[in-house]
């Protein structure tokens, strides 16, 4: 039973993080959100299993919320949550090639950890625009 509320209320934050995520895109300008997101330095192995759990519970609120919610609200909003609990990650906003650009999803937005994505996983070819930390 603990479990259970523990992942509700997970979602939940998840929830709320997405929703601060969206508006801060929507209002805030980019330089004075992005210092707060990625998280440099090291932390214990392991950490890409939880990283992993909190990307699920993202990805969930997201499907859950009455409004779209594309890539750059969901890794902005994991790693928020990444952060508060002081697991190292880096958030990469990056673009299409130019020749390689198809309708208006020429950008994305995804989080790793260990050198792995764990949330946003998209085939590529990439150009890194921005990177966090």
């Amino acid at each position: 039973m603990h479990e259970t509320w523990l992942v509700r209320l997970t979602t939940i934050e998840a929830m709320a993080a997405l929703t601060f995520a969206r508006l801060a895109i929507a209002v805030i300008p980019i330089r004075a959100w992005r210092g707060r997101l990625g998280k440099g330095g090291a932390t214990p192995s392991g950490n890409r299993a939880e990283a992993l759990r909190l990307a699920a519970r993202v990805n969930r609120a997201a499907l859950r919320l009455p409004f779209a919610v594309k890539c750059l609200p969901r890794a902005m909003a994991l790693s928020l949550m990444l952060g508060r609990r002081g697991i190292a990650h880096r958030m990469v906003i990056a673009a299409r090639p130019t020749g390689q650009r198809q309708g208006t999803d020429a950008l994305h937005a995804w989080v790793e950890v260990e050198q792995q994505v764990v949330l946003g996983e998209l085939p590529g070819p990439w150009i890194t625009v921005l990177s966090l930390p």
